[in-house]
């Protein structure tokens, strides 16, 4: 990772401009331009330096609902069962605990009936019963990490 590289992530760390032309606006920013840019967070999404590139949208805003589970599954079944969620479109992102609940995930889903409906998938699915950790609490905080 060089200077640029540093420079745009920790750029993209605070959004991009709400304007019609943002790849722009950011490439006049960091004297780049906005080809070059887009093509720079393809490249570290390619190599697996970025893992994700995206919005974040408020799901409850609009009608959904979005929650926190957990799976305690078992080592031998480990990565098949990190594949089956992979597959599923309501899974944000799934990653391994070193605990009892050792794969914790996000699932999204366009309603919150969907949530319930979701987790019933899943344990029919694994054969594993889901711990369903729902929000209680908005919290908003900032977060950057500087490079």
């Amino acid at each position: 990772m060089d200077d640029f590289d540093r420079r745009l992530i920790n750029r993209l760390q605070h959004g991009l401009p709400l304007l019609a032309n943002p790849w722009q606006v950011l490439a006049e920013e960091l004297q780049s331009s906005a080809q070059q840019l887009r093509q720079r967070v393809q490249e570290l999404l390619d190599d697996g330096t970025l893992t994700r590139f995206g919005p974040m949208f408020d799901i409850e805003h609009f009608g959904g609902a979005f929650t926190l589970a957990a799976l305690s599954v078992p080592e031998a079944r480990f990565d098949a069962v990190a594949e089956q969620l992979a597959a599923l479109p309501e899974v944000a992102h799934n990653y391994r605990r070193e605990h009892a609940w050792n794969m914790w995930f996000v699932l999204a889903c366009a309603t919150p009936q969907g949530i319930d409906a979701c987790v019933a998938r899943i344990e029919a699915l694994t054969g594993l019963p889901v711990l369903n950790l729902p929000k209680e609490e908005t919290y908003h905080v900032g977060l950057h990490f500087p490079l």
